[in-house]
């Protein structure tokens, strides 16, 4: 059960989550609204904000591998196709072989193993930042720490409403051109312990419509 909820809250809830999985953040709240105080950014650190939300919301069909490590160090892969707005699926190599898939409302995990479902709204999961028809990263989910590295840049953001803990963070390639590429996401719950996705191939191409539909396979009687 904890494996299947923390796989949920990593891919199922990306990149502020449902009770079942670790939230996306609210940490220090402006004690007069109710919402976290958002940062005063230098003009860099804005650009760069600026050039992550326009990447996002450029992103419309792609598809790759995906390499994921929990908290306790354990690595598992798979693949993983995107369609904007509103879905992405998620394949486990064996022996896992966990199916996820937003259909564009709802998120779906199939677990074959132990012939579970969860399912989870699009809306309250992680997921939405990357897959809502208009990308913002200052209302609902707001960046609250921007730093940069040889290869890109990463952006911490939290979710600004619910009170509950955790962050999530995206990290960008940029190229000498200024293209980014989403690189990886980190998710760090309420206990401090953190999750990373890491898109280990990404590349731009149409999708069948099939693979967004989720058709709960038959279990053995």
């Amino acid at each position: 059960m904890k494996n299947r909820r923390l796989i949920l809250a990593v891919l199922a809830s990306s990149l502020a989550l449902g009770a079942a999985a670790p939230s996306l953040a609210q940490g220090n709240k402006n004690q007069f609204s109710g919402l976290i105080a958002v940062p005063s950014f230098n003009p860099a650190d804005k650009a760069r904000i600026r050039k992550a939300t326009d990447y996002l919301q450029s992103l419309s069909s792609a598809t790759g591998r995906f390499e994921q490590t929990d908290y306790r160090g354990r690595v598992t892969r798979g693949t993983w196709w995107l369609q904007r707005p509103g879905k992405m699926r998620f394949e486990y190599d064996p022996p896992y072989s966990v199916v996820i898939v937003s259909d564009g409302r709802t998120v779906n995990m199939w677990d074959p193993r132990l012939e579970t479902l969860d399912k989870a709204p699009l809306s309250e999961t992680p997921l939405s930042l990357f897959l809502s028809r208009q990308i913002r990263l200052d209302q609902g989910v707001v960046v609250t720490a921007v730093s940069s590295n040889p290869q890109g840049f990463y952006l911490k953001a939290r979710d600004r409403r619910k009170q509950i803990e955790g962050s999530i963070t995206l990290g960008f390639d940029q190229a000498a051109n200024g293209a980014l590429r989403l690189r990886e996401w980190t998710i760090v719950d309420a206990q401090n312990r953190s999750t990373k996705v890491v898109l280990t191939s990404f590349n731009i191409g149409p999708n069948r419509p099939d693979l967004f539909v989720f058709n709960k396979p038959q279990t053995k009687k």
